[in-house]
């Protein structure tokens, strides 16, 4: 319960420095950030609509796919990160003198904040919607830095920016934001980085049958205590930092009191997914 009630305040966190980057360096010098935001912001720059409106709007379809591809409980973090980022936004002024004049330097601090915001709402098990969950569906089933991902899928809205506003500057500043962004996900998000857990359990079949849900294969291994000379079983899977989350709260769910030994991947050959 604690750590969902963290989890949660770490997301709303994440929210408000998005939507700070947002009001108080992209948006003032109409910059453009990535997905779903950068065509929140381009339909808010170019019509009577708001942009956080128009921000939830687009989210909607999204996270209702995400719904049945990525798990109920990291769409109903999302869920809460689209909330407090479209209130957020609502809340923030744009004030017309923006805080700096200079509209590179806007775009880089407004890409590191939304890079930061959606970074640790990654880290808390959830997204700040959009094409985070685009990305995150993709990364599931290909093995893609999320970052990298993100920053593919933009390119259209950089397009569409340069060529309605007929400025090429501000397209390329906003290119220079969005890449930040997605650079500063990767680094605190590192979801294409695979780790290998370790479990020493007694409950192998209360295990087994949740962790065979999942997208990633097990092996059973027969060990034995060296001092106990008891027999044991451990599961070995391979999986990512993104999927361990998950993981996590399964084993201790399952088998609080199993030994898990989590080592950093350097590489996998073969399948790394269930066929």
């Amino acid at each position: 319960m604690l750590k969902t009630i963290w989890n949660s305040l770490v997301i709303v966190f994440g929210a408000a420095l998005i939507a700070a980057g947002f009001n108080l360096f992209l948006v003032p010098h109409h910059l453009l950030s990535g997905g779903v935001s950068g065509l929140s912001m381009l339909t808010g720059y170019f019509t009577p609509l708001s942009i956080g409106t128009m921000y939830l709007v687009y989210n909607i379809p999204i996270l209702i796919a995400g719904l049945f591809l990525l798990g109920r409980r990291f769409i109903l973090l999302s869920i809460l990160s689209v909330a407090a980022v479209t209130w957020f936004i609502a809340l923030i002024p744009v004030h017309e003198i923006p805080v700096t004049t200079d509209a590179f330097l806007s775009a880089v601090v407004g890409g590191v904040l939304v890079g930061i915001g959606s970074g640790i709402s990654f880290r808390a098990g959830g997204s700040s919607g959009g094409f985070d969950i685009i990305g995150s569906i993709i990364t599931r089933y290909r093995d893609f830095p999320v970052g990298s991902v993100l920053v593919s899928m933009n390119a259209i809205v950089i397009l569409a920016m340069g060529y309605i506003e007929g400025d090429w500057n501000l397209a390329l500043a906003s290119m220079v934001s969005i890449y930040l962004s997605g650079k500063v996900v990767d680094l605190l998000h590192v979801s294409h980085i695979k780790v290998t857990l370790f479990i020493i359990t007694d409950k192998t079949d209360e295990l087994l049958s949740r962790l065979l849900k999942l997208p990633r294969g097990v092996t059973l291994i027969k060990t034995q205590g060296a001092f106990s000379h008891k027999e044991k079983d451990m599961l070995m899977t391979v999986t990512t930092r993104y999927e361990l989350t998950e993981l996590r709260n399964i084993i201790k769910q399952t088998d609080p009191a199993a030994f898990v030994n989590i080592v950093e991947t350097v590489g996998v050959m073969g399948s790394f997914r269930k066929k």
